[in-house]
């Protein structure tokens, strides 16, 4: 009985083996074509064309020579003709790979290989020096995006070796800043490379309680962008859109919200109609709405509410009343800006425009004196729930000497229904560093933050006590620096 059935079970091996031969036989997918291209003659992408005989999936698995790190691309499903993205690759390195058919046995092509070409000159800087700080883990496995507004413009994203990744270049027109989408592309506002106008006012009174900002002045003041334009990774251009032609000028900051629309912050003015009083322009900024066509769908203006008659400051500041500088949602979709000359972050109801409260001095929530925070820029919400903003620390009572002025990280934990704030952490960066405009700070994946002294062209990463571990040197003025996490990558390879 028992020999039967061992009899049995190994007619049936054979029949399985049979027909599973027979299956792969009458199945046979073999690769028909490899092709390599360097799109843009970069060294930074290799594009991998593979041609079947027949539809099969497919994947790619590369690695760079003497580096044991196998990487493999995203599954190519059910076609005959696959096209892969090798992003982010080393300059003049040697790198390996197979084409994988991927099936219950994978089918493996033989090891292939190629090298990329050295970098390009003007893409060679001593971004990291050897006497600063640069420990390279301390940014993970992510990237800093960094934007040139000179000619040629550019974007780069530079990893902790200090190895330009990724590039693009517009022939044109100088990147004067840009931001990573839901939808994972980049948007990013272009300007001409030419210097911004500012207002400089009558120095004031002793009895005045108005600083001596440099303002920008008119309906351009702070050369804003005139081109709006959106990339994917591999530097497709998805889409441009000619803002000066609209009459829109853009400026500071623009990002792409969850309903894949644009909303940036524009120049935006009213007539000055108080009594007793010349009639004149009186200019500010507004949130503008539109679709990635250029489509304007909506605008909030704080002049539509904004009582003119009482603010005592109008006059010195009718050129730049406002000065918003950063656009970011909070997590139910509602608006947050920031006004450095209030020194204060907004937050609006995105539907009705009503200003919802205000943080900062004078503002809605109680704060200690030490926790004020000065023409501040990049505020926004972190995956964890925190506020986190950029505190230059310009015009504090803190900066009576240049000795004294420091700029910083620093983050709060909010209740915003009793209107209450306390500090998370707060990171100041050295003292050498401080930055009176622009800059940015951002948490990354592993806890560190990121922070940018613009006018000093450093960005640095620091613990949330704003112990320096990492240092970059970019040899122009970068208005902020934007991490890219590695998931970023996720549409093109697996981590």
């Amino acid at each position: 009985m028992q020999m039967k059935l061992f009899k049995a079970i190994i007619v049936l091996a054979v029949i399985a083996a049979a027909s599973a031969g027979y299956y792969y036989y009458t199945n046979q997918v073999e690769i028909d074509t490899i092709e390599l291209t360097s799109p843009n003659n970069l060294p930074l992408d290799e594009v991998i064309h593979v041609r079947l005989n027949k539809p099969a999936d497919v994947y790619i698995e590369y690695w760079k020579e003497g580096n044991g790190d196998v990487q493999r691309t995203v599954t190519s499903k059910s076609v005959q003709n696959h096209t892969f993205h090798l992003l982010t690759l080393e300059p003049n390195s040697s790198y390996k790979f197979r084409v994988v058919i991927d099936r219950v046995i994978p089918i493996k092509s033989s090891e292939q290989s190629f090298k990329t070409r050295p970098q390009s000159p003007w893409m060679v800087h001593d971004w990291i020096k050897s006497d600063h700080p640069h420990d390279e883990k301390a940014l993970g496995n992510g990237l800093v995006l960094l934007c040139y507004r000179g000619y040629p413009g550019y974007m780069a994203m530079v990893d902790g070796k200090g190895t330009i990744r990724w590039y693009w270049q517009d022939e044109k027109l100088g990147v004067r800043l840009a931001s990573l989408t839901p939808r994972g592309t980049v948007l990013a506002l272009l300007a001409p490379a030419s210097k911004d106008e500012f207002n400089k006012p009558n120095q004031p009174s002793k009895k005045s309680t108005n600083v001596s900002y440099y303002l920008r002045s008119g309906r351009i003041g702070f050369v804003g962008g005139t081109v709006l334009v959106e990339i994917d990774l591999t530097g497709k251009e998805i889409s441009r859109i000619d803002l000066d032609k609209k009459g829109i000028v853009m400026h500071h900051d623009v990002q792409m919200d969850k309903r894949n629309n644009i909303v940036g912050i524009v120049r935006d003015f009213r007539i000055d109609d108080r009594p007793g009083h010349p009639k004149d322009t009186l200019w500010g900024d507004a949130i503008l709405t539109m679709d990635t066509k250029g489509n304007v769908l909506k605008k909030w203006s704080p002049w539509e509410k904004w009582d003119i008659l009482k603010d005592k400051k109008l006059d010195s500041l009718k050129h730049d009343r406002f000065h918003f500088n950063t656009i970011s949602f909070d997590r139910d979709s509602n608006y947050l800006t920031s006004s450095p000359i209030e020194n204060q972050v907004w937050k609006i109801d995105a539907k009705t425009g009503d200003i919802l409260w205000k943080l900062g001095k004078d503002g809605d929530f109680k704060l200690k004196e030490s926790d004020l925070f000065y023409f501040q820029h990049a505020p926004h919400i972190t995956k964890t729930g925190e506020l986190l903003l950029f505190d230059n620390g310009d015009f504090s009572p803190r900066d009576s000497t240049t000795a004294n002025k420091q700029s910083r990280a620093i983050a709060f934990n909010l209740d915003q229904k009793n209107k209450t704030a306390t500090v998370a952490y707060a990171a100041p960066i050295p003292k050498k560093q401080f930055t009176a405009r622009m800059g940015s700070a951002y948490e990354l994946v592993n806890g560190h933050l990121l922070q940018t002294s613009s006018k000093t062209g450093s960005v640095l990463i620091t613990d949330k006590k704003g112990n320096v571990l990492w240092e970059l040197n970019a040899y122009f003025i970068p208005y902020r620096a934007v991490y890219v996490p590695e998931e970023i990558w996720s549409k093109y390879r697996k981590n």
